[in-house]
């Protein structure tokens, strides 16, 4: 009798715990608040088990909260905070090595700036009196080049109507203009490739018809000519043919399933003239702001640039430059480049400013910077150093979720943001997701915003070098304009 009680117990027991795994399960693939959950449902629960003990795991057995790469997960977690409007507070003092070679340090105002004297972030205007619609610039903080092929249909849909929400904008990249991009009316800038995706005709050249019918779109604010970018500069896009659907093939007007691979660069513009006759020809058919993209190894670029506007005269000038850095790169591309191609962006942005201040060229070109921007005291050190503006990819795809897979290139993304195995993009619920864009964008500029308040300043954009020190390897810190002395003005 006892041993039949025993086995009906056992039984009740393990109909019980199937119950419960069945809920659970059910449970994980309708919540719409975690794509790991979605996409792995009852095992996803233990990256969620593990990471709640990886603070302890961490300080005994693996890598620290500032050691990991490419982005610490100190660095991913303030992001996922901000996206999730939890708050950047913490408690018992900061991880941030202050006394490490390179570390910022912002200079307190003894009496900062009262909440009643602060103002909001001055709007910037692009192209206005060299274009028929220029372009007026609210956030301090954008979506970068991330291109439907390289992100997913749900990412781009999800960061679409963020980036409306925030009032930010969101650049297309290399891929062209897809439904998504336009669904939520965001502002958008264009990017024109070396393959000329989207805006190419049936020989693959630059179609002035094409770009004429993209200008007629209110929410195309801007094109941009994408010379290089920090990732692989020297190496067109590279798109893999596991990416290619007979969407994106349909878009780009390429073959689906094979690799997509553009130009290194583009087969018209072999110097700084025909850049600019580019420049030129494109502002003219659409009326629009153009800008150039970019990264650079050295000064040279800067001083041919500036050299033929001053001869060719300021009509000529590109009205925007978004300068890379070489730590760049949020999809696939060849290490070899990735690792060692081009200069940072904390040694390329003072270059690029300085060549525009004396040249007197910086009222004119506005400058956007990128490359590992995440956070807002990173933003706040690029407009003390000149930038108008920043552009952040890889903050972004974290706030949609991404958890640093580094699986971007092979269409496994776990949490949907870079792949298009449907699937997996399941997990990425785009009105969830949207959201957090928004609250990370919206939150990135609030930070900047009381940075440059501790700083005794009004607002962000009356932050300058004098208001950053740059610790050196001795452990003392040096001013930012005593690294790099604002430069005196070419007469």
């Amino acid at each position: 009798m006892l041993d039949l009680l025993l086995a009906g117990l056992g039984v009740l027991l393990a109909l019980a715990f199937t119950g419960a795994l069945v809920y659970l399960y059910v449970q994980d693939v309708t919540q719409e608040k975690h794509a790991v959950l979605r996409n792995f449902p009852l095992v996803g629960h233990l990256r969620y088990f593990f990471e709640s003990l990886g603070e302890y795991f961490r300080q005994y057995f693996f890598l620290g909260d500032r050691e990991e790469m490419p982005f610490d997960r100190a660095t991913r977690s303030w992001v996922y905070r901000m996206a999730k409007n939890e708050g950047g507070i913490i408690g018992f003092g900061s991880t941030y090595r202050i006394h490490q070679a390179g570390a910022l340090i912002f200079v307190n105002a003894p009496f900062p700036v009262l909440e009643e004297e602060q103002l909001p972030t001055p709007a910037v205007v692009v192209g206005e009196g060299y274009c028929r619609t220029p372009f007026v610039c609210r956030s301090l903080v954008n979506i970068s080049a991330m291109s439907f092929g390289a992100i997913s249909r749900p990412a781009v849909r999800a960061l679409s109507r963020g980036a409306a929400a925030a009032g930010c904008w969101l650049d297309t990249g290399e891929g062209g203009l897809s439904p998504y991009h336009l669904e939520s009316s965001c502002d958008i800038i264009f990017q024109i490739g070396t393959a000329k995706y989207g805006v190419r005709d049936e020989h693959g050249e630059l179609s002035e018809v094409r770009l004429r019918e993209l200008a007629a779109n209110a929410t195309v604010r801007a094109f941009e000519i994408k010379l290089s970018q920090g990732a692989k500069p020297g190496k067109g896009g590279v798109l893999p043919g596991n990416k290619v659907t007979p969407e994106i093939a349909g878009i780009r007007g390429i073959a689906e399933g094979r690799d997509s691979m553009s130009p290194n660069r583009h087969r018209d513009i072999a110097n700084i003239d025909e850049l600019l006759d580019k420049v030129e020809q494109v502002r003219e058919v659409t009326g629009k702001p153009v800008g150039i993209k970019t990264a650079i190894g050295g000064d040279r670029f800067m001083l041919e640039l500036t050299a033929a506007v001053a001869r060719r005269g300021l009509q000529a000038a590109p009205d925007f430059l978004t300068i890379d850095g070489g730590e760049g790169g949020s999809g696939a591309a060849p290490q070899a480049l990735a690792d060692h191609m081009a200069l940072a962006i904390d040694e390329a942005l003072p270059l690029i400013v300085d060549a525009l201040l004396a040249s007197g060229l910086k009222e004119r070109i506005r400058i956007i910077a990128a490359g590992q921007l995440v956070t807002p005291a990173r933003v706040a050190w690029a407009l003390s150093v000149g930038a108008d503006f920043v552009n952040t990819a890889r903050g972004f795809m974290f706030s949609l979720g991404c958890i640093q897979a580094l699986r971007c290139h092979t269409n496994t993304c776990p949490t949907g943001v870079t792949t298009h195995d449907p699937r997996l993009q399941r997990g990425l619920v785009v009105e969830d997701k949207a959201a957090r864009v928004a609250s990370y964008c919206r939150n990135m500029n609030k930070e900047v915003a009381m940075i440059a308040h501790s700083c005794g300043l009004r607002h962000a954009r009356e932050l300058r070098r004098e208001h950053v020190r740059i610790v050196q390897p001795s452990g003392q810190s040096v001013a930012l304009d005593a690294l790099h002395p604002y430069p005196v003005r070419a007469t």
